[in-house]
């Protein structure tokens, strides 16, 4: 039985589980439960805390799991990151007081307030720069206020909440963050072929068919503005002067496909969701 590591709440979980459920195995019923069994799909399921997830796979006891890769390179584990999974993005930034500090290097014997004190303290380390580093577990943007550090490294979406502390972001990226799928080194069976149900699903949320017809002397130009993943599929009809075409083409973007076709003369054009792929 494959051994999988799957967070049990936050960000991660919820979407996690909606791509389990979407591969095909079988999810949990009750939030509570940290352990479910998917015999069918020859898996296990251990629901753990986020960040926790890679100590468990790095260390062998569990195979795979899905996290962040934020908490995967702070947790020091063995795990290693296999694919990214294509959601739960998230940015590492330093911020502080405005106008205190303008680079990496002003951060020289600063206090700096994170809740990642592995990825920030690594991330320092290879730019030469030596902080002091003080652990929270949240709400590092008023650790400033507070006086317990002079700077933070955070998360950022928009900056709102950092502004809104009265801070400004200053020095490069740390991190560009989000869901990974892990492994522990050694590849179990049933590895690949849950990986390969995960990408399905974000192939089918990230595509769409297309469905039209198309006059036979337009064909060309159809073709070549919605070529698809490979070729488009293409089929006579009852009307030798007009001919069907079905192709797999992104989502993003969809509707300027349809109205380039529809200026070209094809009709009839249709779009379909796409529940599971296997390219």
């Amino acid at each position: 039985m494959l051994r999988i590591a799957v967070p049990n709440k936050g960000s991660l979980a919820e979407i996690a589980a909606e791509m389990l459920y979407e591969a095909g195995y079988t999810g949990r019923r009750d939030a509570k439960e940290l352990f479910v069994s998917d015999p069918r799909n020859g898996v296990e399921f251990f629901y753990l805390r986020p960040r926790d997830i890679a100590t468990y796979v790095g260390s062998g006891a569990l195979d795979v799991g899905i996290t962040g890769r934020d908490l995967l390179l702070d947790s020091g584990s063995e795990a290693t990151e296999i694919a990214a999974l294509g959601f739960g993005d998230s940015t590492f930034r330093f911020a502080g007081p405005p106008g205190a500090y303008a680079e990496l290097a002003d951060l020289e014997g600063v206090r700096v307030a994170t809740s990642y004190p592995g990825l920030v303290g690594d991330f320092l380390a290879q730019h030469g720069v030596t902080a002091h580093l003080v652990k929270l577990d949240g709400a590092v943007e008023s650790a400033v206020r507070l006086g317990v550090a002079d700077a933070v490294a955070d998360v950022v979406s928009t900056g709102t909440t950092l502004r809104q502390a009265g801070l400004e972001m200053f020095g490069p990226v740390i991190l560009e963050s989000e869901a990974v799928f892990i492994g522990s080194g050694v590849e179990r069976p049933g590895t690949q072929t849950l990986l390969r149900r995960l990408q399905g699903v974000l192939l089918a949320r990230r595509y769409v068919l297309l469905d039209y017809d198309v006059p036979v002397d337009k064909l060309d130009a159809a073709t070549a503005a919605a070529p698809g993943f490979e070729s488009p599929t293409v089929s006579p009809l009852h009307d030798p002067e007009w001919a069907a075409v079905r192709v797999m083409i992104p989502r993003i973007g969809m509707n300027q496909i349809m109205d380039t076709l529809y200026e070209l003369g094809a009709r009839a054009i249709l779009v379909s969701a796409i529940h599971a792929a296997r390219l």
